[in-house]
């Protein structure tokens, strides 16, 4: 393969949009005067979830293992399971609740139709794919797949179509098109929904929202829901950010968590379960050997791209903080071979970005000046940016959400008539939906400093962190 084409397969890996986000560029116009912000038109951006805002949440007495219906009686909401222990040490990695349940198959699902959610991140330390995996087995019988984001195999962009899958011969119904949900009439022949999908660990992913709408029409008609749990990659520790208002509810975060949640996938559905009054039949498959204290490089886990945007474990580690970035008229290097490593754009000069950075003493990171172009594929490059590359030095210190503020009150401060808060859905901004707030954006717009906008939000912080420790499945 020639040097020119290994670019373009590169470039096209990466170019297909993340899950919730958007990166085109902005041209503005005559800059206007500083203290006016004033705002571009509103853009187009990707659909939202439609549903009213979840109540927040409650410290009620409720359990992880029960939820009260409204006749008194005990609903089951979580069944956890494992298999006969089998040390994963032994195996070298931590043992997916996907290679629990090969090992040992629930009862519950012994010979029931079963519908997969699932992606390209569905597999077990071999690679194999869970839909192969689950398809070969004789004691279940997979009838459906289902789609979220990009697609059960990866091949999609933008909305996702209903199809055939060409390898199993199964439907493949859509969770990311005009509905983003399970209907009725593709729940009517299935016992049960299994999800499973690897998350990265920050709120406005879009996965756990497509977890959280599924659950619901699980419960909804009357089906087991089975979780195959998968590491945080963030590891279990690190929660921080504004916890989601419910007015901001969206397809970016259907429920009142924090950016950085600390939580694994089968945790957040016993939460949601719980808390929100979903009421699912909940089956969790645990891991076996993952601790709270692992970052995924130390899970022993092959990594494989969750969406095609998140190519590397190092590029899940920026998302949280460089995201919410590239939904301003900032470019995070979405279209390169690093995405989120880069902040910049056409108006940003490097070598006054990188020290005013610099005199800030941001803890666990490190910048270098850097240029790119936004269009590496074609021969011209695109248009040219400059900026930092972000490095992480030391994971216990980074604070991502932080680092957030700490560059937009930098960019704002340095270049006051080029930036602006980028593209708007339905009237509202992709940042404060990524933010889960408006308050973040008008608080750095009223000259609050980072320190001061995060002292804002500890109270509901430390609410959430109450209630999180109920649903704590790991150690």
């Amino acid at each position: 393969m020639t040097a020119f084409l290994k670019v373009v397969a590169v470039a096209l890996t990466v170019a297909l949009l993340i899950p919730g986000f958007g990166f085109t560029q902005e041209h503005h116009g005559p800059p206007p005067p500083p203290v006016q912000e004033t705002e571009p038109p509103p853009q187009a951006a990707p659909q939202e979830h439609p549903g009213p805002p979840p109540p927040l949440p409650m410290d009620k007495s409720a359990t992880p293992s029960c939820v009260p219906d409204q006749q008194g009686t005990s609903l089951a909401a979580v069944i956890e399971h494992q298999a006969t222990p089998s040390p994963a040490q032994a195996s070298g990695h931590v043992l997916t609740g996907l290679e629990v349940l090969l090992q040992n198959l629930p009862d519950e699902l012994r010979g029931k139709r079963i519908g997969l959610i699932t992606n390209p991140s569905g597999v077990d330390a071999e690679l194999h794919s869970t839909i192969d995996l689950l398809a070969a087995r004789r004691d279940v019988q997979l009838v459906a797949l289902f789609g979220p984001e990009h697609g059960v195999r990866g091949d999609a962009q933008g909305d996702v179509p209903h199809s055939i899958d060409p390898k199993t011969g199964l439907p493949v119904y859509s969770l990311f098109g005009p509905t983003k949900e399970p209907t009725p009439p593709e729940l009517r022949n299935l016992d049960a929904l299994v999800f499973d999908v690897q998350d990265i660990g920050s709120r406005f992913y879009t996965y756990i929202s497509t977890l959280g709408l599924a659950m619901q029409q699980a419960a909804a008609n009357h089906l087991l829901f089975v979780v195959l749990d998968r590491p945080n990659p963030l590891g279990g520790q690190m929660v921080d950010g504004p916890v989601l208002d419910p007015q901001w509810t969206s397809f970016f975060g259907m429920y009142p968590l924090p950016i950085i949640h600390g939580m694994t996938i089968g945790e957040l559905a016993t939460m949601f379960n719980a808390e929100y009054n979903i009421g699912a039949r909940l089956l969790v498959v645990r891991m076996e050997g993952w601790r709270r204290s692992m970052w995924f490089d130390d899970t022993g886990l092959p990594w494989v791209m969750p969406s095609p945007g998140i190519p590397h474990f190092q590029t899940a580690l920026l998302y949280p903080a460089a995201g919410p970035l590239g939904d301003t008229s900032l470019n995070v290097g979405g279209l390169t071979a690093k995405p989120f490593e880069f902040v910049g754009g056409p108006f940003v000069q490097p070598w006054q970005l990188l020290p005013a950075l610099a005199a800030r003493h941001l803890p666990g990171v490190a910048f270098r000046e850097v240029y790119w172009r936004s269009e590496p594929w074609k021969e011209t490059g695109g248009p040219e940016l400059g900026g930092v590359e972000v490095r992480i030095t030391d994971r216990a210190a980074y604070r991502p959400v932080d680092l957030t503020l700490q560059i937009l009150q930098a960019v704002r401060s340095l270049y006051p008539w080029q930036f602006r808060w980028g593209p708007r859905s339905k009237g509202r901004y992709l940042f404060d939906l990524d933010m889960g707030t408006d308050r973040v954006r008008l608080d750095l717009m009223a000259g609050k400093t980072p320190e001061q906008i995060e002292r804002e939000w500890q109270p509901d912080l430390a609410r959430f962190l109450q209630i999180r420790q109920k649903y704590l499945l790991y150690q």
